[in-house]
């Protein structure tokens, strides 16, 4: 017997995603969760990190992986600035924790989704990558072009984690178009506009007037007034584009997700629009301005969710029972 126990810690230590899921399977209710969290974690660490750069605390820990050159922390001396940067970088390991649950949760689930597990590794590379590319960010003073490539990063990172989170809602079968073609032709135009979008709306960020830090911050050299209108445009390219596709779902009489998301996607575009002409005639109030980073999350989920809705992943054949009517498999 404890010879059976050396070999079980031995194990343990070897693979401890399997040795966990041996001794434990999560509910699809829980594994649901598990990638929702993550989902909403990155959420928060993106606006949290958009507080930092309003609240002019970019460099409120001056240099990285420490928060000074001989402390780890934020010291006293570093004021509410060192406070608020240490703590978004402390918010890093949670969100670590929450990916890693997701992970787990994912891995011991009966059977294994090996593709739902690739997700939950993929975030937690890019979140790694991310923190990383955040540290670069401190060590060039705030440079526009990386804080922009910091964002898009993070952008990336929540469509790898909305995809989970809808994937856990699903089989790992082939997956069946609910629409026709044009209409996933068009949805794909969406998807791409807006991603042209968020990338414009780096380098307004980028060219406007928060920096993120009360020192002499570079600024991308271009019109900020021209980009700001740029920006505008494409949002109102994408508000045109959701209507559209509510109408041609309503005329082909298209299931009821699809439909759902389109609604939700178009009040989240409402509700981010309004947000951004009331910042833009009242100058970029910062409190606007990071509600506005929350609207810019949301939106890029809600078109995600429209995508993803357009199809239906059933069952994988292995979950098929092994005394299935050949007839019923075969079809």
């Amino acid at each position: 017997m404890p010879q059976l126990t050396r070999t079980d810690a031995a194990q343990g230590l070897r693979n401890p995603l399997a040795y966990i899921a041996e001794r434990w399977t999560p509910s699809p209710a829980v594994v649901r969760r598990a990638a929702a969290g993550a989902l909403v974690m990155m959420v928060v660490i993106v606006v949290t990190g958009g507080a930092v750069r309003l609240t002019g605390s970019g460099l409120g820990c001056p240099t990285w992986p420490k928060c000074t050159d001989e402390s780890l922390t934020a010291t006293h001396e570093m004021g509410l600035h060192g406070v608020i940067e240490f703590g978004n970088r402390m918010l890093t390991y949670v969100l670590c924790a929450a990916v890693g649950w997701a992970i787990i949760a994912a891995r011991s689930q009966k059977p294994w989704r090996r593709s739902l597990t690739r997700l939950g590794w993929t975030q937690f590379w890019l979140v790694m990558g991310n923190a990383m590319l955040g540290g670069i960010v401190v060590l060039v003073g705030l440079n526009p072009y990386t804080v922009a490539a910091h964002f898009l990063l993070s952008t990336a990172l929540i469509a790898v984690a909305t995809v989970m989170w809808q994937r856990t809602r699903e089989g790992d079968g082939e997956p069946r178009p609910l629409v026709g073609h044009a209409i996933r032709q068009l949805v794909r135009v969406m998807v791409a506009v807006t991603v042209l979008l968020i990338m414009v709306g780096t380098v307004v960020t980028g060219a406007g007037p928060h920096a993120g830090d009360s020192s002499d911050v570079a600024r991308m050299p271009v019109d900020w007034e021209m980009v700001s209108k740029a920006h505008a445009v494409l949002a109102w390219i994408v508000v045109t584009l959701t209507f559209a596709l509510w109408f041609v779902l309503k005329a082909v009489d298209a299931p009821r997700g699809p439909l759902r998301a389109t609604r939700d996607l178009f009040l989240v575009l409402l509700a981010q629009g309004v947000i951004g002409y009331v910042q833009y005639f009242t100058d970029l109030p910062e409190v606007l301005v990071g509600v506005h980073m929350l609207g810019s999350c949301l939106v890029w989920i809600a078109v995600l969710r429209v995508a993803l809705s357009l199809r239906e992943r059933p069952r994988a054949t292995a979950d098929v029972p092994a005394q299935a009517d050949p007839a019923l498999t075969s079809a």
